[in-house]
């Protein structure tokens, strides 16, 4: 007996850790969890990844496994305090709970099982029937009862129906030693509880019959055929059906027997069912390794049967592995080894009772004496691998129930199997995820295939053919099989071969090998609307995609899109590419799923589904720019189909749109070519307008570029004039991002010629606001008040207060530049309560810029500082790095000019840095001239000429003539502190006529900046 101060561990129930009358406070949810996870595979080692799962499902936070940590270690600190001898162990596998003997109930239950059933075999009934009695006492209730998670109560449902069997086998038991009277009120209650276990209803028949109540025994019959017809539309099993036929006949069998019935003494054979090693087989190590580990390892006396599920796509060598781990730790396994392919794709898989029937004669039972019903097949079979040390290997399984009859019952035995399902009902399995090949395994392999002389001679195009086959060991072996077979063909021809992707799954055929076939396993065996759903993703063109565009392919709520999405996934057609919430195919699948497309789907069918997974893309980029950018930041309202997805991404686009925006930019880009190619042409334009946000503030400009001039033709080529008008405007405001002002005029011109002629006020208010920061930056400013006063008063007649703002600040930012500071301040105090009003924090940044400019200007170094900073906590909140330049010269400045050198250099150089990794000129630039003033105040003349010449001539690259004399003014400063006057009086004569206008006698034709 445990001493009281023993700590027990209890799971037949809500999980319990008690010590002698004390039971442990086991603290929040996820500690539980964690604890019920390592309790499940007690003295085994659970992964970090199957812990984050347990907590919380598939949809992991960035934090999960941090929190795993957490809850490890408070665990830890728990025990020591409590229980000094019970230790969680950190293995390479994952953590590790060790157990005593026996302080473990659901272990205590296993054993008192396995005697209970050795006594019966004995024909120690009364034996038999204690200890299953003293078994079943020790549940409380449902296994883990009152932990919510998915993982768990899938390992849960194993030990429940395990207890549902222990109850069943005591019934049979105590039916046996003729306790029927007893027995009937239990057997009524059990009856109604599990109206569908056929078990139970010839147990509660039998019971009556022997009392003497037949009408009742049959009227359980017939109450039981009905339930099961209407429930599963299926007529009771032989057994039930050969009973109630007894029953009608009174045949003597069902009287009470004479003694216990026993399976005759088998004659002990030692099977060795295990196909050939592979030859060639490559790599694996790890996996070997841990599956050795698990199946062989040390300490296994006294758990529960160990178990290995090996898991994959098609073709990725699941079956060689198995194989190849399996002989060798063969000889751990003295007893024999069983294998059985259960063929989980095949049109009639393999089930339990043929694979009971080969392994009960492979050991040594006669085929007369093997029982006619799975369970007492796999009772006889448990009972035969009692302490018997045998390996079984089980191929191919296509789900628990083919599985779980065919599983030992005692640890001495051990279970390797392998299935495109995860089997996560099969509680505290060790699973390994086996994948494709990398680059150098796919090589060695394809050279131990087809000669590694040949392989390193054409090197290229070995990797080539070895990337066609997407590295998956099934293509790879089907591809150097033909190449050993045709000695004369190099792996340049099969690469080209391989190169046509409508030819590529013909190419790899050999023999009876085929991707294609093995593929086409997996797709049958999924339901229709998976096998729909895999037809339509290969519509899309992007790398990976995410969930939500399954609602839209089915044109199914989220949830029920989410569910067959997760069926491809648990069959390895569709795997994840990583980032959360995102997928992919492997290439050949994607091959596997274009030929069904084009094969299965209607055209009609095609164009509808890719129009609504188009819709929803601009539907969520839509929500995206709104929550980053707020207002009316496109050019054209347009019109084309959007598919709402309700109420989904609503949180985390408002958290982080921009974040959003990263993570699908490749489908954003995909999407603008791919609705371009399909003559959605107002789609196409609408979605590359979306997406000018992301691609400002995280400056790609090549991206902007790309969906420009795809959107643009577009347009041109369907000649739509406001869509066209939309992409000059767009591309306009690339050019002013890069600098280029010259050319960015003049697509603004363009565009508001376009807009003015449509009649789209809106548009053009937009497109001339941004011709107004042309004039500002060239020193127009009285042009630039005009437009931007044009441009307000249309914004305010509209509603959109966010462009008000974003106007206003700019009007701010002329007053500032004329030296009108008290102006300057009233219409940003406006600006500032409109972004307050409808919050937009890009533009409530720029806002806040601007005033700390204001203040800077005034010498309110306080004040101007709180601005920036406010500013700066805007723009690294949305990770606007393009904003994050512009600010933090500001904070550089006024750290300079309140004597902080050391900050300064540190803000303004790290303002410079991200400037040029944008590829934003004006930031640099502004940049530039903070670096010089610091030079100067630094007692460092040269370099400050150095950075004020830099900008200076950044400032004439881009077309800025003023704040080119702004440059060369600080520049004649840093010449004179440098000691160099005549190079100060040239500098300071050029900064004056440039100030004085293009018509000036002083300026001529533009001078080196010296």
């Amino acid at each position: 007996m445990p001493t009281p101060e023993a700590a027990e561990f209890r799971i037949l129930g809500p999980l319990e850790v008690g010590i002698g009358e004390h039971r442990l406070e086991l603290g929040g949810t996820r500690q539980q969890v964690v604890l019920a996870m390592l309790l499940l595979s007690a003295n085994g080692a659970v992964s970090v990844d199957r812990l984050e799962e347990a907590i919380y499902g598939e949809d992991l936070p960035p934090t999960a496994r941090a929190q795993v940590q957490i809850s490890i270690s408070a665990l830890r600190r728990l025990l020591a305090a409590h229980a000094p001898a019970v230790a969680i162990s950190t293995k390479a596998q994952g953590y590790v709970l060790q157990v005593e003997a026996g302080r473990l109930d659901s272990r205590r239950f296993e054993e008192l099982v396995a005697a209970g059933r050795a006594a019966r075999q004995a024909g120690r009934l009364d034996q038999a029937a204690t200890s299953y009695r003293d078994a079943l006492r020790l549940w409380r209730g449902p296994t883990l009862e009152g932990i919510d998670s998915l993982l768990i109560r899938a390992a849960a449902a194993r030990l429940d129906e395990q207890r549902a069997a222990a109850i069943e086998d005591r019934l049979a038991l105590e039916l046996d030693l003729g306790r029927h009277h007893e027995l009937v009120g239990e057997l009524t209650e059990l009856a109604w509880r599990y109206p569908l276990r056929e078990r139970v209803a010839g147990q509660l028949m039998l019971a009556l019959y022997r009392c003497g109540r037949t009408a009742e025994a049959l009227a359980v019959y017939q109450q039981t055929r009905r339930m099961m017809i209407d429930e599963l539309g299926l007529e009771p099993g032989a057994p039930l059906q050969r009973l109630e036929h007894d029953i009608i006949v009174g045949d003597p069998g069902l009287d009470p027997p004479v003694g216990p019935v026993a399976l005759p003494p088998a004659r002990r054979r030692t099977p060795r069912l295990l196909p050939a090693d592979i030859a060639d087989f490559t790599d694996r190590a790890e996996h070997v390794s841990q599956i050795h580990h698990r199946l062989a390892g040390t300490g296994q006396a006294g758990l529960a049967v160990p178990v290995v599920v090996i898991t994959g796509q098609g073709g990725v060598g699941k079956t060689s592995l198995a194989v190849h781990a399996a002989h060798g730790v063969a000889g751990s396994f003295g007893d024999g080894q069983l294998f059985a392919d259960l063929h989980a794709g095949a049109t009639h898989p393999v089930g339990p009772m043929q694979v009971l029937e080969r392994f009960l004669r492979a050991l040594g039972v006669p085929g007369p004496q093997i029982p006619d019903g799975l369970d007492e097949r796999a009772e006889a079979y448990r009972d035969l691998l009692a302490d018997r040390k045998v390996l079984v290997v089980l191929d191919d399984v296509a789900d628990e129930r083919q599985v779980s009859p065919l599983l030992p019952g005692s640890s001495s035995a051990a279970v390797l199997i392998t299935s495109r399902s995860r089997l996560a009902g099969l509680a505290g399995a060790t699973r390994i995820e086996a994948n494709v090949l990398d680059a150098g395994q796919s090589l060695a392999l394809l050279g131990r295939i087809a000669g590694s002389g040949r392989v390193q001679a054409q090197a290229r195009a070995a990797a080539a053919v070895a990337s066609q086959c997407g590295h998956l060991p099934l293509a790879l072996r089907i591809a150097g099989a033909r190449l050993a077979a045709q000695p004369h063909r190099d792996f340049q021809q099969l690469a080209d071969r391989l190169a046509d992707q409508t030819r590529r799954l013909d190419e790899l055929e050999h023999g009876e090998l085929g991707v294609r076939a093995s593929i086409s396993l997996s797709y049958q065996g999924a339901s229709e609307q998976a096998r729909v759903l895999l037809r339509r993703l290969a519509l899309l063109e992007a790398p990976v995609f995410s969930w939500w565009v399954t609602a839209a392919l089915l044109d199914q709520p989220p949830a029920s899109a989410e569910d067959v999405l997760d069926e491809l996934v648990n069959a390895h057609l569709v795997e994840a590419s990583g980032a959360p919430g995102q997928y992919r195919f492997h290439e050949l699948i994607g091959v596997f799923a274009r030929e069904r497309l084009a094969a299965e789907e209607p055209a009609a069918e095609r164009a509808a589904a890719l129009e609504r997974a188009l819709g929803v893309l601009l539907y969520l980029a839509d929500q995206a720019r709104h929550h980053y950018c707020g207002g009316s930041y496109l050019p054209v309202r347009s019109t084309p189909p959007r598919w709402p997805l309700p109420g989904t991404l609503a949180g985390q686009l408002t958290r982080d749109p921009l974040g959003w925006y990263e993570r699908e930019r490749a489908g954003v880009i995909s999407g603008v070519r791919q609705a371009a190619g399909a003559g959605l042409v107002e789609l196409c334009w609408s979605l590359a307008t979306t997406a000018e946000a992301l691609f400002e503030a995280r400056s790609y400009l090549d991206d902007w570029r790309e969906v420009v001039d795809i959107a643009l033709q577009a347009t041109r080529d369907a000649g739509h004039v406001r869509g066209e008008a939309a992409m000059r405007y767009y591309l306009g405001s690339l050019r002013q991002e890069q600098g280029r002002f010259d050319a960015a005029r003049r697509e603004f011109d363009t565009a508001a010629r376009m807009f003015r002629d449509a009649g789209d006020d809106h548009a053009f208010a937009l497109v001339i606001r941004n011709i107004a920061f042309i004039d500002r930056i060239m020193g127009r400013l009285g042009e630039a008040a005009q437009r931007y006063e044009q441009a307000l008063a249309i914004f305010r007649e509209t509603g959109d207060r966010v462009a008000v703002a974003y106007v206003l600040q700019n009007l701010a930012r002329g007053k500032l530049e004329s030296g009108e500071l008290g102006p300057a301040r009233d219409l940003l105090a406006e600006a500032l309560r409109l972004t307050q009003e409808v919050p937009c924090g890009r533009v409530e940044a720029q806002v806040l810029n601007a005033a700390g400019e204001v203040h800077l200007e005034a010498g309110e170094l306080a004040d101007a500082a709180s601005m920036f900073e406010r500013a700066l906590a805007q723009v690294r909140d949305n990770g606007d790095e393009n904003g994050q330049a512009h600010v933090l010269r500001g904070v550089g400045v006024v750290l300079l000019r309140q004597g902080e050198l050391g900050r300064a250099r540190g803000a303004l150089e790290r303002a410079r840095e991200l400037a040029e990794g944008a590829g934003v000129p004006l930031a640099g630039a502004l940049a530039l001239l903070g670096l010089s003033e610091l030079a100067l105040a630094s007692g460092d003349p040269a370099q400050a000429v150095i950075a004020a010449r830099q900008a200076a001539t950044t400032f004439e690259e881009m077309g800025a003539p003023v704040r080119v004399a702004g440059a060369l003014t600080l520049l004649a400063e840093a010449h004179l502190a440098h000691g160099d006057a005549s190079a100060a009086e040239a500098a300071s004569a050029r900064a004056a006529a440039l100030r004085a206008g293009p018509d000036s006698p002083n300026l001529g034709q533009p001078a080196p900046v010296t």
